[in-house]
């Protein structure tokens, strides 16, 4: 399979190429106790999206992509859970080498965010990353195009919103509950759409946020002038951004098990994108992130 559709973890996930960079997988905001979890417990949790664009003009394209990794519980403690997260099993020695961000263990309290447990350990591994590179720490914060699109991230604690891209387990999935995404302006009410002897069906359907839209594609726009070579503020790339006329939807589905715990998330982002100069862009970007028990669970 061609790598850049089939892909490892390496040093930050990044959606697809530059210009797929504009829409982000959102997180609900609330949290809920799950099924008792035991150490032991290993689940795959993966991460897979589809995109898809045309604009007036006749241009069309198309990205796809999967990351997957690791969860185990390593202890259950008062008040939330010590999980380690790792590359998949399959991983080779040249992959670890590009992802210095793995294994990462942390803290998931049964609210609030998660807590870096073993940062002093990823310190040690982003220098020997850098060296192997022949990097510095100057480079850190820079775009760089191999293969693939990413930014040079070098702090530790970046790993957290890594994670939180992969995480079901805050979800508050239920009929009525209201949702919040961070890629939606307000906030909508989950719907039962179906239930079956295995589990149920929830969807909830959002406006798009067009400020939020408009920002990431601004950063993508400063992404693009770094590789490029063709250096472009955020500040103007803002303002560029802010003549565009953004509408769209975000619909987000859930696929839970009898007991409540969230097996799928997919969120299928539509949005049309009017220029000032009048050209128009239409986009779908469509996310799932799935998990499954590998042992324990």
């Amino acid at each position: 399979m061609d790598r850049s559709n089939q892909r490892q973890l390496h040093i930050i996930p990044v959606v697809g190429a530059v210009a797929a960079m504009f829409l982000l997988a959102g997180n609900a905001r609330s949290a809920s106790p799950q099924s008792a979890p035991r150490a032991g417990d290993e689940y795959e949790i993966s991460k897979s999206y589809q995109t898809s664009g045309r604009t007036s003009d006749g241009g069309s394209g198309s990205s796809n992509g999967r990351d997957v990794i690791l969860e185990r519980v390593i202890a259950v403690r008062e008040g939330g859970l010590e999980l380690e997260y790792d590359l998949p099993k399959e991983a080779t020695a040249d992959d670890r080498a590009r992802s210095w961000q793995f294994p990462v263990r942390v803290f998931r309290p049964t609210k609030g965010a998660m807590q870096l447990l073993n940062g002093s350990e990823l310190e040690e591994r982003v220098d020997t990353w850098l060296k192997a590179g022949d990097f510095t720490r100057a480079d850190c914060g820079r775009w760089i195009f191999t293969w693939n699109a990413f930014r040079m991230e070098c702090d530790p604690q970046s790993v957290i919103k890594t994670l939180e891209a992969f995480d079901l387990r805050s979800a508050d999935i239920r009929e009525g509950v209201t949702y919040q995404d961070s890629e939606a302006e307000g906030t909508g009410t989950l719907t039962k759409k179906a239930t079956r002897p295995d589990g149920a069906t929830f969807a909830v359907e959002m406006g798009v946020d067009p400020g939020a839209l408009r920002r990431a594609r601004a950063e993508a726009d400063v992404a693009a002038g770094e590789i490029m070579q063709q250096p472009v503020t955020l500040d103007a790339a803002l303002r560029e951004r802010a003549k565009e006329r953004v509408t769209g939807t975000r619909t987000v589905t859930f696929e839970t098990d009898t007991a409540g715990n969230v097996r799928s998330r997919t969120s299928v982002t539509q949005v049309e994108i009017q220029g000032a100069a009048g050209k128009t862009e239409s986009r779908t970007v469509t996310e799932t992130v799935e998990r499954r028990a590998v042992s324990g669970g």
